[in-house]
């Protein structure tokens, strides 16, 4: 019998996912896979409790190897980080690494990032996964001028986050150096495993950790040995309930283009200097966030935010704590109503009490 054969399918508009060095080793623990900004990020292997527990009580990894990294270089890369940042980057020195924005011409923030001291005239910046494109126009139409060289290092790296209470203790017997006299936002040399690697004790779980940057053909090998010696991998799904636990904002969410930066809580990132969009930031933020929980409805992304009868807001991330046992959720509301203690989240057509809690819902040891 002859078949007759399918109608091909009508090719995608979309660009085929982008995998990190990691990918196979993913598959082997048996990840499941999601597109995540333009990558195929696991979500979670175990389950995402398990791999939460494990990071708040012991020690978890991440691959985040789909952030960017760019260098910055050159005579004048102090002057040209200062111009086109809200932080003092004057402030670092080299082994030391700090949280920074990025601000828009017109308010808003191109990206939040952090920016690390390598030596005298020379910087890496770690940028969000889906904006690097962007951010890498933005620096180099702001760099003319400057005596500065920009390099995007972004394929060249991996970068796992071995994160929790337990991490310097699982990773000292395999490092020759004393990772436990580092300071937090420490950035330095080691040998781990026997590779050469850059840490530092950077995070985004509210857990004590260290962040590994491996050149991307060492990233599997160096991955495995991690797991061997019991540090449980963990996926997109852990990593956003702990930052959430924790406080932390993620780009796309809780800041955009369009989102005034200073309604978070992360008003010492700005510092009294000239940078670009200073103008905007310094006007008063219409919106402010805040932390709201609720006693048994999960909380998600977009969820209306009621004062009374008046809409005065919106959910920007929410899911239900692992750690405290109830939903929690970072909402955008309006100024005027930021103070009160008790607001209506609507969740599928029906409101639900809740209340306000400061940020962040979970502090670390």
């Amino acid at each position: 019998m002859t078949q007759t054969p399918s109608p091909a399918a009508a090719p995608s508009s979309e660009p085929p996912l982008k995998r990190t060095p990691l990918h196979a080793a993913h598959l082997r623990a048996g990840a499941r896979m999601v597109p995540f900004g333009g990558w195929d990020m696991p979500v979670q292997y175990a389950g995402v409790k398990a791999e939460h527990d494990a990071v708040r009580s012991r020690a978890g990894v991440f691959d985040v190897s789909h952030m960017g990294e760019f260098r910055i270089t050159g005579p004048e890369a102090l002057s040209f980080l200062q111009s086109v940042t809200t932080n003092d980057v004057g402030k670092l020195r080299p082994g030391r690494a700090h949280y920074n924005w990025l601000p828009g011409e017109a308010g808003g923030l191109v990206d939040d990032i952090y920016i690390y001291m390598v030596a005298t005239d020379e910087y890496l910046m770690v940028v969000n996964a889906s904006n690097i494109d962007k951010d890498w126009t933005h620096l180099q139409k702001h760099a003319a001028g400057h005596d500065v060289t920009l390099t995007n290092e972004s394929d060249r790296w991996a970068l796992l986050a071995v994160q929790g209470p337990r991490a310097a203790e699982l990773l000292q017997p395999f490092s020759d150096t004393d990772l436990a006299a580092k300071k937090k936002n420490a950035y330095f040399a080691a040998r781990l495993f026997g590779f050469d690697v850059m840490l530092a004790r950077t995070g985004y779980t509210g857990e004590d950790g260290f962040e590994v940057f491996v050149e991307a053909s060492e990233a599997e090998t160096l991955w495995d040995k991690l797991l061997a010696i019991g540090i449980t991998p963990a996926g997109l799904g852990a990593r956003d309930t702990l930052r959430l636990e924790a406080g932390f904002p993620l780009y796309g969410h809780e800041f955009s283009d369009t989102i005034h930066p200073l309604s978070s809580t992360y008003s010492w990132v700005v510092k009294d200097k000239e940078h670009l969009g200073r103008a905007h930031i310094s006007a008063a933020p219409p919106q402010k966030l805040i932390g709201l929980k609720l006693e048994r409805v999960p909380m998600r992304e977009g969820y209306p935010v009621y004062a009374g009868d008046v809409q005065v807001g919106h959910v920007t991330s929410g899911s239900s704590s692992p750690t405290l046992g109830h939903p929690i959720a970072m909402a955008l509301v309006d100024a005027a109503h930021a103070g009160a203690d008790t607001f209506e989240v609507e969740v599928r057509g029906k409101r639900h009490a809740a209340v306000r809690v400061e940020l962040p819902f979970y502090r670390g040891a």
